[in-house]
């Protein structure tokens, strides 16, 4: 017998197809991020990606209409998820707030390495089409905001948003750093950069409560 399945009360066609497409646009970026992560972003083609996904090359740009925009979505998938990890921080609102948030951003990044590195490719190498600029704004803004929360949950209500941008910059520039340290087991560097960030985010305290 094949198998029953299940439906909503209300299912059309055209929802149906709403959720296959959703389903097939998922399909596609973890694909593209199994790719990315083993693959530099300059040599990775939306061919292979087709390939990894399991689906024809020409079928992708019914998705996505180019390997930036494609690249772009999957960066957003991975800040959502440091989003998500810094609200959860904030929520419990506990005293070292700030230090909690600082290393889970680091650690983050660390251990979805891939993720670190296309940060790094949007802030070194600014390979991003105009169309684009917009949305990769829109994803630094929601970020800085999380970041802002946090140092409001710390009693700084009116920390300029230079300030902000500061701290950020401070945890990327312990990653970039340390990120292949020579001579270094990677376990002891994921301790060290988490060390690193707890103690840059007590700076930045101690910086505005002198203010």
């Amino acid at each position: 017998m094949g198998q029953v399945v299940k439906l909503a009360e209300n299912e059309t066609f055209d929802t149906l197809r709403g959720k296959q497409y959703g389903v097939k646009r998922e399909i596609i970026l973890k694909a593209a991020e199994r790719i990315f992560a083993r693959t530099p972003f300059g040599k990775v083609s939306l061919r292979e990606i087709a390939r990894e996904a399991g689906i024809s090359h020409a079928t992708i740009y019914r998705y996505f209409p180019d390997r930036q925009t494609l690249f772009v979505e999957a960066f957003l998938r991975g800040v959502r998820k440091i989003e998500a990890n810094i609200r959860a921080i904030i929520d419990r609102k506990r005293k070292r707030t700030l230090e909690d948030v600082a290393e889970s951003f680091v650690t983050f990044l660390f251990d979805h390495d891939h993720y670190f590195k296309m940060m790094s490719n949007f802030m070194l190498e600014g390979d991003v089409p105009s169309h684009l600029h917009e949305k990769i704004n829109a994803i630094a803004r929601s970020l800085m905001d999380e970041f802002a929360d946090a140092f409001r949950v710390e009693g700084a209500e009116d920390v300029p948003r230079v300030t902000i941008h500061g701290f950020f910059s401070a945890l990327n520039g312990i990653l970039i750093t340390f990120h292949d340290y020579p001579g270094r087991e990677r376990a002891d560097i994921r301790r060290h950069v988490r060390r690193l960030a707890r103690l840059t985010a007590g700076i930045f305290r101690r910086g505005w409560s002198a203010s």
